[in-house]
């Protein structure tokens, strides 16, 4: 009797797991269409990839790092385009970006070679140097008045930058000094 029991209490337990699952995933499915236009709404607004810069995806490869801080100077259409231009202008080639991952990976392994560590010295040199050219490039084209939105910005990200340095700095110190309850 104990047994039949039990049977009974697992197979109504099962019964009602299931139940559950598929009015979650019916629930799932039908946010999910709703979320992909809210997110659709959200990418077009807010600029380029999910958090306002070059991400990976449909907008192409990795950068953009100006992008991001280009998003408050109210950019007409036409300076829109040419920033388009620049960055496909200026874009690394896939042999370039292959080796340099190649590199990355031999580095992080430990396997890197002198002559390994030299080109991958010189690439990086060379990254550096397009990524100054594309900047100026992109300050070319600006106004004065978008030149300084995007400076004063970059002020008040500095600012919360050294701000949350700090605060971690505090956290850490508090959280060594205090004594643990064993």
């Amino acid at each position: 009797m104990v047994f039949k029991s039990k049977l009974s209490s697992l197979l109504a337990m099962v019964f009602a797991v299931a139940v559950f699952s598929v009015a979650a995933s019916a629930q799932d499915a039908a946010s999910s269409s709703s979320d992909s236009d809210d997110k659709s709404v959200k990418t077009e607004r807010r600029g380029y990839g999910r958090h306002g810069g070059m991400g990976k995806g449909k907008h192409g490869a990795r950068g953009g790092g100006y992008m991001r801080g280009l998003r408050g100077a109210n950019l007409t259409d036409a300076q829109k385009e040419q920033l388009r231009v620049i960055h496909a202008a200026n874009r690394p080639d896939q042999a370039t970006m292959e080796e340099m991952r190649t590199l990355k990976e031999a580095k992080r392994g430990g396997t890197l070679t002198a002559d390994q560590k030299e080109k991958f010295k010189a690439l990086r040199q060379q990254t550096r140097a397009n990524h100054e050219q594309v900047r100026l490039q992109v300050l070319a084209i600006l106004t004065p008045e978008q030149r300084q939105q995007i400076e004063l910005k970059q002020q008040e990200m500095k600012q919360r930058r050294e701000e949350r340095r700090n605060q971690r700095r505090e956290n850490r110190g508090t959280t060594t000094d205090t004594p643990t309850d064993n």
